[in-house]
């Protein structure tokens, strides 16, 4: 049901108005004015030319600004900038990276900028195959073999281990359809759209926490990629390379040779990280085209030389039991779920730029478990076929490749080992960037925009992976499932509050303008504070599940319950289902501002609507202007 239906927040008690300090009239209004002004440009010039604009700076801090108009000599609107100082000089044109900024405040920012505004429909040009395409390039890496290979190691055979791979793979394309809705209709980024379910500042919380992840993620990925270039190494100075050269870590898990594969990887990504967003697509093309063909290629490789016989049975040596194995199936797919943890919250940063409201659900909901589930069968079948061949039960699918080498270092055998290498190598880049990189450069955008743009962010994210250690993450099957928990279990409680909030609490329905304010009246600023006490209460709930598991396994000689390790192993499962739940109950005894419905679980209706941000702007600046945000009148945003 979609009708018409007026709010009426002035005796809600759970909106209090803010502080003065938070809600100075004069503020909003030159904000908004700002924004409005979507021509403005500064350029600099040392030489005066009709037009000037002087921006003096008192102990590092922009003063006064005074602009007069005139034309230069080719007619093009030009502005001169004085320096008053070479701190300013330096601040203006290095520390700022948006100059349109300069005038406000952190806060002001934060709340409004070029890059968190709805994306209005010029921009709008993801079509279903777009994300088709998306998912193609992403599933093909080497990180999505070693989950596959996860249950294997656990103690599961081939096709036991392909079914909680299918299993794991069409839930995450549910939750992703679901979490990427409130971008397709309302075409807003996943820092803006948490604003709704967490609270105006409160947001800052999930996306701190998707930068971390996003963060630690650029660090795994990129110590992963040191077996593909170390495999080109051995292919061209041979295999003994790493004894070669002197191991001076002092750490069993990372040796000196494989630091020097990850700092290569790490400097050769380096430079994709300055490349803007727009102009690195033609990576994730080629990557989309080469990395399936070596794929397959590999696969067909290794069965060639296995006589096409692979391992049926389980590949480990020790006997499971039936509970043994029972848990061995919820882990493998908790692994996939997991692994997808990051992509499902932040899934609204690119379905924002969805063509229709159906381009991004139906495919997700299809393209993510079949092609998921067809590159893990590629690292299952290798991994079982080089059992065949090895009797090793290899965790990563690629160090048979390695054994390749090793067999035969023949002309053809270093020829093909590089190509398959250097392609492997190239798809853990274009992950590296797509789903980590840019991710963490967008939430860093969206906190601090005056200073941090997309390339600053993600170079900042490439430097902090070096000071991770991921080496110590990655030293063994169990510890990577170990770190794919900690990720599960903080991202799913933020997925499971945004699901709903959007679903049942609010029927789909966002006034988007409300999102941008902290005016008195504000749906999303909830309190004085501008947190959503609900969700805080649901996200840390949902945590303490798990986290007794958590630290029973990461702890050494630390006991725990058997019941608090089975919760610990359905980590995101758990995590969603309680934050979900333990919200709406919250929800249901302290009902939020801005909900279509008195009765959430009684009441029927669905308010979501697809909208049209072209004149957003005008309809933000309009709202700025107002005293508070207490009014009846229903407005398209």
């Amino acid at each position: 049901m979609v009708g018409n239906f007026r709010f009426n927040v002035r005796n809600d008690s759970t909106n209090k108005e803010p502080s003065k300090t938070e809600v100075k009239s004069a503020m909003s209004v030159e904000l908004a004015e700002y924004f409005s002004n979507t021509s403005s440009t500064v350029s600099r010039s040392h030489k005066k030319q009709g037009k000037s604009r002087s921006i003096d700076m008192e102990k590092d801090k922009i003063v006064q600004i005074d602009e007069t108009l005139t034309e230069n000599d080719s007619d093009e609107n030009t502005e001169v900038i004085e320096y008053s100082s070479i701190w300013s000089k330096i601040y203006y044109d290095y520390i700022l990276v948006d100059k349109t900024l300069s005038k406000l405040s952190i806060k002001e920012s934060f709340l409004y900028n070029h890059d968190l505004k709805p994306v209005e429909e010029q921009r709008r040009r993801w079509a279903w195959y777009n994300f088709l395409w998306f998912w193609v390039a992403d599933c093909f890496n080497i990180n999505t073999f070693q989950i596959a290979a996860t249950g294997l190691q656990l103690g599961l055979n081939w096709w036991q281990t392909w079914i909680t791979v299918w299993i794991g793979y069409a839930l995450i394309g549910i939750l992703v359809a679901l979490a990427s809705r409130i971008g397709s209709m309302y075409h807003v980024s996943f820092p803006v759209a948490a604003r709704s379910s967490f609270g105006i500042y409160f947001s800052i919380w999930s996306v701190l926490n998707r930068v971390v992840m996003a963060t630690v993620w650029y660090a795994v990925q990129s110590w992963i990629a040191l077996t593909p270039v170390s495999l080109m190494l051995q292919s061209i100075f041979g295999t003994n390379l790493p004894t070669r050269i002197h191991d001076g870590m002092g750490t069993p898990n990372a040796t000196t040779y494989e630091f020097m594969c990850f700092f290569i990887f790490w400097v050769v990504s380096f430079p994709a990280l300055l490349v803007p967003p727009h102009a690195i697509r033609h990576l994730f093309t080629v990557k989309a085209i080469l990395v399936p063909f070596a794929a397959f290629g590999f696969l067909i490789w290794t069965l060639k030389k296995s006589n096409g016989e692979i391992a049926f049975g389980a590949l480990s040596d020790v006997e499971v039991s039936d509970t043994e194995r029972r848990w061995a199936y919820i882990r493998s797919i908790m692994a996939c779920l997991g692994n997808f943890a990051t992509l499902v919250v932040n899934a609204p940063d690119f379905t924002r730029f969805s063509t229709t409201k159906r381009s991004a659900f139906i495919v997700q909901v299809v393209s993510i478990p079949i092609l998921f589930t067809i590159t893990s069968l590629i690292g299952i079948l290798v991994t079982a076929a080089g059992f065949t061949m090895y009797n090793v039960n290899y965790w990563s699918p690629v160090d048979v490749l390695g054994r390749f080498l090793q067999d035969s270092y023949s002309p053809g055998t270093r020829a093909g080992v590089f190509l398959i290498s250097f392609v492997f190598a190239l798809s853990q880049l274009g992950t590296n960037i797509s789903a980590n990189s840019l991710s963490a450069g967008t939430d860093m955008t969206a906190l601090l925009p005056k200073f941090i743009n997309i390339r600053r962010g993600s170079v900042i994210c490439a430097c902090l992976a070096l000071c991770i250690c991921p080496w110590n993450m990655m030293a063994s099957s169990s510890k990577f499932t170990m770190a794919l928990s900690a990720y599960a279990i903080f991202l799913s409680s933020i997925a499971g509050v945004a699901s709903a909030d959007y679903y049942v609490v609010r029927r789909g329905y966002i006034r988007i303008t409300h999102l941008y304010s902290i005016k008195p009246g504000s749906f999303y600023m909830y309190n004085r504070f501008g947190f959503n006490w609900r969700a805080l209460v649901a996200y840390l709930g949902s945590v303490s599940f798990s986290i007794t598991g958590f630290v029973g396994e990461v702890g050494d000689n630390i006991k725990v319950s058997d019941a608090a390790m089975h919760l610990y192993y359905m980590n995101y499962i758990i995590g969603y289902a309680a934050a979900f739940i333990i919200y709406v109950t919250l929800c249901w005894f302290f009902p939020v501002a801005g909900s279509p419905v008195k009765n959430i679980l009684r009441e029927k209706g669905w308010y979501e609507r697809w909208v049209e941000v072209e004149d957003f702007p005008e309809q933000w600046k309009a709202m700025m202007q107002k005293k508070d945000l207490y009014d009846e009148k229903e407005i398209e945003y």
